[in-house]
């Protein structure tokens, strides 16, 4: 967290009676707002605390007069997906490609337009 906040990124953090709830960070490039960031405590999730923070990410996208969020997601975090899906966001256009390390395996296969391809956990 210091890193970001070292780094001017806009951080929110959600309180519930009290008690920090989760966290959201942004970063502001070129006036456009991607979600670094995002966590909620486990015993928050599935109250609404996820989504009041995207929507003060989303709020920063509209004081710049962008109407949408850049999100970073990795393929295998389905419930973010789900998540964003529910918000009217889908996968755009990037897909990170590596060699696997020594000794790692393929997990999974996905199709991306017309490729299959794989990743590892």
């Amino acid at each position: 967290m210091e890193e970001y906040l070292s780094a001017k990124f806009p951080v929110y953090a959600a309180l519930v009676d009290g008690e920090y709830a989760g966290y959201v960070v942004c970063r502001v490039d070129s006036e456009v707002v991607w979600v670094e960031s995002i966590f909620v405590k486990e015993e928050y999730r599935r109250h609404g605390v996820a989504t009041a923070l995207h929507s003060k990410a989303e709020e920063i996208a509209a004081s710049y007069g962008d109407d949408t969020v850049y999100n970073y997601v990795h393929p295998n975090n389905h419930r973010m997906i789900e998540f964003l899906r529910k918000r009217g966001y889908t996968v755009l256009n990037l897909i990170e490609i590596r060699k696997p390390y020594k000794d790692e395996k393929l997990t999974q296969t996905i199709a991306v337009g017309e490729s299959i391809v794989g990743y590892y956990l």
